[in-house]
Parts: C-alpha cells; structure tokens; sequence
C-alpha cells in the first residue's frame, strides 16, 4: 500500500495477519480485540499493512482469498441422518430397542411393533424440536449483511460488507451500521448505538485515541464494533477485525460451543443409567437362578428377557414427550412459545432467574425523569432551557434529546437560531446561540463536570442570577454525583446574554455562564416487573440481575422494582476471581454489573455448578451466549432475531407475568412425570421382584413370558392419560427435583410392599387352593394387575386417594384395563395367553387381597411423603 508494500498474494505479504478460524484455514487465532484500541494508531497501521487511504483492490482480494469473507460462517454440522440415529445412545432408548428385540423373538411381534413404533415416535419428535432451534449461531451472519463504504487505492468506493478485510478503512455517518470491529481515525461529533452488545441503552461517544487494553467493550472509546448503529456524525476507521473474529463473531463461536447438559438431559440420563444397572443385575440374578437349578436354557432365557421387558418403563419416552407437549401447548394458549420440549421440565424445576435488564425489566425507552435548579428544586425554567437546546441543535438527535422535547417542546416558540457550538468529546457540551425579542442568549447543555467550572452565577427560583462561589459549585457537582448515584444520568443547563456581534459565538464565549439546573434521564422500568418479581421470589425462584449497564443504574431500577440487592459484583471485579471463587460470589451476589456477554456465560455456569437449575432471560445480541448456555433461556417477542433463535422459551406478550405462569405449568407438567415414574418404576420393580424370587421356588414359572408382557402392555395403556391429570397444588408451590435417592426409595419401600402381597397370594393359590401352574399363573396375573393399576388413584396424590378428582381420561382407561385383565380368562382369548378361568372361591379370596393391599398402600403413601418428600 502506497509503495510501502508488496501487493502479492504470497504468504509473506499477510504474515503478519491473523488466519481466520474454521475450515481449512487453521485453528482459531488468539483475540487481538484489547491490542488493536490500546495500541498506537502508527503502530496499529504498520501491523495490519495499511493507510490512510486505504488498501489497494489486488492486496484487498489477496487477503480476502486468504482470510475469507467478513461473515459469521455456519457451524459444520453432521448429517441428519447422523444426528437422528445418534439420538438412540440414549440409555433408555437402548434399554427399549433391546427389549422391542426381545419381544420379536418371543413372537410378540404386537409388543414389538408397539416398541419400535414409541421409540420411533418419541426420538423423532425430541429431534424436530432440538433441530428448529439450533440456527442461533447462523442468524447472527445478518449482522454483518450491509454494503460499506470503503477506501480502495485511495478512492471511496462501495461494496458488500462481506469483502471487507483487516486493514481496510471504512467511511462512517449517520443512519449507517458499522460492518466490522474498526479503530478509529478521524471522527466529527460521532455517537454510535451499542446497545446490542454492551446493554447499555444511551449513546455512546467515539473519538480517536487510546483506550486501556482491560476496559470493558462498553467504555472503549476509540473503536466501533460490527452490527453497532451510526446515530450521529461522521468518520472513518481502520478494520482490524472481520467475520467470526469481530466482537459479535466471538458471541456467535459461544453459541457454536457445546454446553453442559441441562437439567432435564441430566435427570432422564440418571434416571435411565440407574434403570438399565436394575435390569442388567435383574436378569442376571434370574439367569443364575434357573441354570443353578437346571432347568431348560431357552425357557430360563425367554423368562429373563421378559423380566427385563416388564421392569423397563417402555412407554416413558412417549409419557415424558407427550406430558411435555401438552406443556407447551398450554403454555402457547398463555403467551409463550416453547421451541426445546425439555425446556418445560426445566422451567418448572428452576429456582434461579437471571434476567438483562434493559428491555426485560427496563422499558429501553429513556425517560426525562425530573428538572430541577440550582436549589435542588423542581424547576420549569430549567426543562425550557433544556428543549432550547435540543430543539435548535443540529445533527441526529440522541434519546436524551428526544426525551427533553417530548416533555416541553412550547418553549421554542418565537426563538430563532444565530449559530451554534456542535458538540464534541473534549469540551462534551453543545451551545446555541438564540434570539427573542431582541435578546440573544446562549444556551449550553453538557455534562456537569464539564459545564460547572464555566460558570460564575446561578440562576434562583425566582429568576434572578446570584454569584456561584467555590462551595456552591462543590456542592452542585455533589448533587449531580448524588443523582448519578440514584440511576440517573445527568445532564447541566446554563446560559449566557449577550450582546454576540454579528450573531456568532466561539469557544472563548463559553464562559462566564449561569448556572439554571440539572435534567436527569432514567430508563423506567416497566409497570409490570414489580408483581412479576414478587410472585417469582414467592414461587422459590430466586432472581438475579445481569446486565452490561453501569452499577448504579442497576442497583436504581432494583429498588424500584422491590427487589432486594445483596450484594453487587462488576465486570472488572469478576475478571479476577477464578472459578471456585466465582461459584461462592454467585451465590451471594443478586446484581452483575458492566458484565460482558463472556462473564455472562461463565455466572451462569457458575451457578449451574452449585446445583441450581438456571433461567435466562434477555433480548440482545449480547444476551444470545447466555441464552444457550442456561438451563432454559428465555427471550420476548421484541427481541432480536439472534437472541430469539437462542432462546428455548418465548414470551409473546412482554409481561414477566408470563413468566411466573409458564413456571406453573412447567412444574404441573414435572410433576405429572414424576407420577409415571413413581407408578411405573415400583409396581413394576415389585412384580417383578416377586417373579424372580418365585422362580427359586415354584416347580413351574411363576408367569408365561407372554403373560408377562400382556401384563405390561395393558398397564402402560392405564397410564397413557397420565399428561391430563391434575397436580397438587403444593408441588406447584417450590421448584421441584428429581431426586433419585427419592425415586430409589420409592421403588424399593412400594416394590416391597407389592412383593409382599404377591407373596400372600402365592400362598393362598399355592396352600389355599393347590393351583396347578395354569391357574396359579391366571390368578397372579390378575390380582399383580388390578394392584398395581389401582394403585395410580394413590400415588398420583400425596394426600389421599380422595383428596383430588383424578382426570377422566385416566380414570376410564384404568378402570377399563382392570376389567379387560379380569375377564380375559373367561373369553376365548384367554386360551391364547395360557389362561383359565379361576373358581368363585379364588376370585373372592384375590378381592379382599387387592383391597387390603390399596388400604396399606394408602397409608404407607402418606407416612412416606411426609418422611422423605424433598421434590
């Protein structure tokens, strides 16, 4: 570039440039994001082989060959085929095939094909849902999809944003939006948006220079960042950063990143591991058993492999995907999109929010909140100063400015403009020059500290103009800290009379003012966060604030908002700790101020290591990190398409009360889960138990294979209606868990209660009434079945059988499995599975059982939840 370079495409002209990450260029490269605004702008330049006037087209197409586009590049991923067979890893997926395998060579090809079909079903539609929400990373490539302005070979010229390359220097004004991370070269008045990626909702001011290379993103000053938006000025800046390396690159590699499992994954893989450890030692035992005794080896392989189909809880992929959806359809009917089924689950389980707070509890709608005078009082005459100079101003106006003219825009009536001092960043004021009635008056606006050395009177509520001594302006300058402190931020008013001849004004003629008052602006925070927020901390759900903004305006909408700040940790305070010490802070620590979308991610994590189930909630691009990697990430619909894509859950309406009432679903809907696992997994244990400990003893099998999964089948069909069913109203009161020392517990207490009347029917079949193996086999099946389906009316409550109507669903296929196991022996059918039909005296004696074993099971149901609940 201008004869100080080679322009070959050769590796030796880009040595000294960063290879971009992904594909067949190599690995990431290190972050030069703090070197490239700490740096010296000659040093800057020299590194990146680049000029004032740019590079030239052969260089720039060399290093566009060499580096690739200046776009977010899609994540590689598998096949979908690949993805959707990978998804039968699952332990309780296995657990199933293997059993549809077994139920294919006892020639149940019904059960079978039942199986196969569930497992089909229930994979089919976890993958559709997880595959519709993983483009996060590949929507943010629309940040960067822009023309630019550029110089090439020392001509302004325009072109994609996608060619752009580290050392080109771009042109930038007002309206545009900035296409990649550049350092500043020249600038005129210019203030960039960059709410997106920092947070904070007011502009920010930009000027060449230096900045530290520790300061967070919201405080450098000398460089812009790709998707940020131009809202005045103008200036040209030197690209050090393009596509995937770029600030908004870096959120888009944490969403390529894999994360931990959430809280749902975990539970279902704990709970499946431990199920598959029970069946394999299970079968083992039953295998062991019968060869010890030697008996035929098919026969005792057929009954053990049928032991291991009816301990397994086939249906619970579909109970589990169909509970949840049904979730989601209710939570759709009040205003949330679920877009990951297992977010349900865990909405319903968490039990720590964190939230942005800007556009979640913040309205992102700046507010001129008061103008006061020098006394400290409200003043109008300070609000009319004000709109004088945010009307006649020129250039685009800031929120601020629109802020002051929404509450005051009479004032200007019958003024006229003369001149004007633009604003800049060093004086950080901007003065007009004004005329009425023959009066011409200058009027400056600014930030106090740089406006109250200027002036020498102040301005008394009556109007009159009083000398400003040293310790007024003390105590002036304490009053606009003490406001900042409160949330605010501040804006002096003061002016000056003329004469002004030949109606201008220069810098000299800023002086000498009078001090009118302060204008303070405040982000309000919205109407309905207040009760959202108390009916989250009454749910258990402890909320959190985590937000790039400044700490005092954090901790300002907190109070108003009711929610107690414990302790306060910022960004730079956050970069020193490590990881443990992190995971004690979060803990403690109900505000994260100036936090970087990178610290985000790692609060959440930390908090996911302390066992907590995790909510984020956030509308930003600088939110979308956090969004993938908490447990559920929730988004509104105003937010930005990014943050959208991450988010699992959607709230259509932005009330956070929405919220609360997705939390209540979400927890109906565990605990109707839960009443499957806990049916399911003890009667089944239990049956089970007994049919394995009966085959040390009986002559015979205690049940048919075939028996035994007619048996399971017509009980799982009972519990298809378990997603209609109503829950508790106190489990809906606390975040539940899925304990499975609480779930063990229950197998085993239930499961032994279940063997222990099965062991008295034996009795009775064996003693009572000499059974041959035939109707031994027929009675135990029907008293085995009609227990563990009646059951369901006990354990789906944990206050009684009559304490809540279960739902009808439910109770007619129950009841109407009970009928079909009861009558099957007397019909034809029967014959078909091994059956025959049992005397008066049998059916009798296995009634009083069944109702003597529902009046135990009642019991021990309500001493066991009042010993052991902890979900």
């Amino acid at each position: 570039m201008g004869g100080e370079r080679s322009n070959s495409r050769g590796a030796g002209g880009l040595a000294h440039l960063p290879r971009r990450s992904g594909g067949r260029r190599g690995p990431a490269p290190e972050r030069k994001g703090p070197s490239a605004w700490s740096a010296p702008e000659e040093s800057l330049r020299a590194r990146l082989g680049s000029t004032f006037q740019g590079l030239s087209q052969q260089e720039a197409e060399a290093r566009l060959e060499s580096l690739g586009p200046n776009a977010l590049e899609s994540r590689r991923r598998r096949p979908l085929l690949l993805e959707l067979l990978l998804r039968l890893g699952n332990p309780l997926v296995l657990v199933l095939l293997v059993a549809c395998g077994i139920s294919a060579v006892v020639h149940d090809l019904t059960s079978s094909a039942i199986i196969a079909a569930i497992v089909l079903i229930s994979v089919t539609l976890d993958f559709v849902q997880e595959h519709r929400a993983n483009n996060a990373a590949e929507r943010l490539r629309g940040a960067v999809a822009l023309r630019a302005r550029v110089l090439r070979d020392g001509e302004e010229q325009v072109r994609p944003a996608t060619e752009l390359v580290p050392g080109d220097v771009v042109l930038l004004a007002t309206g545009s939006r900035v296409p990649a991370d550049a350092r500043l070269l020249e600038s005129h008045e210019l203030t960039v948006n960059e709410s997106l990626l920092t947070g904070e909702p007011y502009p920010v001011e930009k000027a060449p220079g230096l900045a530290p290379g520790d300061a967070p993103l919201a405080e450098v000053g000398n460089a812009v960042f790709a998707g940020t938006s131009v809202l005045g000025g103008s200036g040209s800046a030197l690209v050090f950063a393009t596509g995937r390396d770029t600030e908004v690159g870096g959120i888009a590699r944490g969403l390529d990143a894999p994360v931990a499992s959430t809280a749902f994954e975990r539970d279902t893989r704990h709970f499946s591991g431990m199920l598959m450890r029970l069946t394999v030692l299970m079968v083992l035992f039953v295998l062991l058993v019968n060869l010890t005794l030697e008996r035929p080896l098919l026969e005792s392989f057929l009954f053990a492999m049928a032991l291991a189909v009816g301990l397994t809880p086939e249906l619970l992929p579909m109970v589990v995907s169909v509970t949840l959806a049904r979730g989601a359809v209710r939570l759709a009917e009040q205003g949330v999109i679920v877009k990951r089924l297992g977010a349900v689950h865990d909405l319903g389980c968490m039990d720590v929010m964190c939230t942005d707070k800007t556009g979640t509890l913040t309205e992102a709608n700046i507010r001129l909140e008061r103008t006061e005078d020098a006394a400290s009082q409200h003043s109008e005459r300070t609000l009319a100063w004000a709109c004088l100079n945010s009307h006649f101003a020129t250039g685009l106006r800031s929120p601020m400015d629109e802020a002051i003219l929404a509450r005051g825009a009479e004032c200007t009536q019958g003024w006229v403009k003369r001149d004007e001092l633009p604003f800049d960043f060093e004086r950080r004021r901007v003065s007009v020059l004004l005329e009425k009635a023959g009066r011409s008056v200058l009027v400056v606006k600014g930030a106090p500290e740089a406006l109250l050395p200027l002036c020498e009177a102040r301005e008394a509520a009556d109007g009159t103009v009083q000398p400003l001594d040293a310790a007024r302006g003390e105590a002036l300058q304490d009053r606009a800290d003490a406001l900042g402190g409160q949330g605010f931020r501040v804006l002096g008013l003061a002016w000056r009379d003329g004469p002004f001849p030949g109606g201008q004004v220069s810098l000299e003629e800023e002086s000498g003012l009078v001090f009118a008052g302060f204008a303070s602006f405040l982000d309000p925070p919205k109407q309905s966060a207040r009760p959202a927020l108390t009916a989250l901390r009454e749910a258990g759900v402890a909320v959190k604030v985590v937000t790039g903004d400044n700490a005092r305006v954090a901790v300002h909408v907190c109070q108003q908002l009711g929610l107690e700040v414990r302790g306060v940790l910022t960004g730079a305070e956050l970069a020193l700790l490590d990881d443990l010490g992190l995971r004690a802070r979060a803990e403690v620590t109900t505000l994260f101020a100036r936090v970087s979308p990178a610290q985000k991610s790692r609060i959440l994590r930390a908090l996911r290591q302390r066992g907590h189930v995790v909510g984020f909630l956030g509308d930003g691009i600088n939110d979308a990190p956090s969004l993938h990697e908490a447990d559920v990430g929730i988004s509104v619909a105003g937010a930005v398409d990014v943050a959208r894509e991450a988010a699992a859950l959607l709230l259509l309406r932005p009330e956070l009360s929405v919220l609360h009432d997705g939390i209540q679903e979400g927890r109906r809907t565990f605990g109707n889960v839960m009443k499957y696992i806990r049916m399911g997994t003890s009667s089944n244990f239990g049956n089970m138990l007994s049919m394995a400990l009966a085959s040390l003893v009986l002559p015979f099998l205690p049940m048919l294979p075939i028996q035994i999964l007619l048996n399971n089948m017509l009980y799982d069909v009972s519990e298809l209606a378990i997603p209609l069913d109503t829950v508790d109203a106190e489990q809906l009161a606390r975040p539940p868990r899925w304990d499975m020392r609480f779930v063990r517990l229950y197998m085993a207490v239930f499961g032994t209660l279940s063997s222990l009347f099965d062991a008295a029917t034996f009795t009775v079949l064996l003693y009572g009434f000499h059974a041959g193996a035939p109707l031994f086999q027929t009675g135990w099946f029907m008293e085995s079945l009609t227990t563990q389906v009646l059951v369901i009316f006990i354990i789906r409550t944990r206050g009684g059988a009559g304490r809540s109507a279960p739902a009808r669903l439910l109770l007619l296929s129950s009841l109407g499995v009970v009928a079909v196991a009861n009558v099957l022996p007397f019909t034809p059918l029967g014959h078909v599975f091994g059956f025959v039909p049992p005397p008066p005296g049998i059916l009798a004696s296995l009634g009083a059982l069944v109702a003597l074993y529902l009046a135990c099971a009642a019991g021990l149901n309500r001493w066991f939840f009042r010993r052991f609940d902890t979900a």
